[in-house]
């Protein structure tokens, strides 16, 4: 499955993926109760993933996580990131890290290994900033929430007016509401638009 899935990344054009030591199915690593392979299966998918990599001659990276922090500890966790790279995982990523200083030690202890930090609101790791991550020493850092994290505060407070009042107000722009023109702009509706007509299309002959 693991060079199933390598392979179909490199033709999707992926530029990287991160391989666990999770068993299937995984939860988040900002959960409690994390069940994961052993050590030797952990470095059989990365084993796995560099050969389909070489076999398709492509140049995805490969980002070795363990989220064996909470069960194995940090001795535990270090022991698979090591026997990952060892099978050629090109980035380390210890899921979980809970202070500043065990970040900069996973770093100093996997050098030169470039190593990853997921930023999780409200998980178990440190709220670190883009600069307080570069300080630390790490050359990549995710912040996969973002987008649910701002979205959702807005869609709650939204659909709370829309119970209590009949309306929703919260979403104006310049005192009027968002119309479906420009919310379909957003989405890339002036493109479709460019491009049908350049392919002789009709679609869009009388506009939109």
């Amino acid at each position: 499955m693991v060079g199933r899935t390598v392979t179909q990344y490199m033709l999707a054009g992926v530029a990287g993926m991160h391989l666990e030591d999770q068993v299937i199915s995984k939860r988040c690593g900002h959960l409690k109760g994390k069940q994961l392979v052993s050590v030797e299966e952990y470095a059989s998918r990365i084993k796995a993933a560099v050969m389909a990599r070489s076999a398709a001659r492509g140049d995805i990276v490969l980002i070795a996580r363990t989220d064996a922090l909470q069960s194995l500890g940090y001795a535990g966790a270090l022991e698979r990131i090591r026997a990952a790279v060892a099978e050629g995982a090109d980035v380390a990523f210890l899921e979980g890290v809970e202070t500043r200083e065990q970040a900069e030690q996973f770093v100093r202890d996997v050098a030169p290994t470039p190593c990853l930090f997921n930023n999780v609101p409200g998980g178990v790791s440190p709220d670190f900033s883009t600069k307080e991550a570069k300080e630390i020493g790490y050359r990549i850092a995710i912040y996969p929430a973002l987008g649910i994290e701002v979205v959702y505060p807005a869609v709650r407070k939204a659909v709370r007016e829309l119970l209590t009042e009949g309306v929703v107000r919260s979403v104006e722009k310049d005192g009027k509401r968002w119309s479906p023109r420009e919310l379909f702009e957003v989405c890339g509706l002036n493109e479709s638009m460019e491009f049908d007509i350049k392919a002789g299309g009709t679609a869009y002959a009388n506009g939109a």
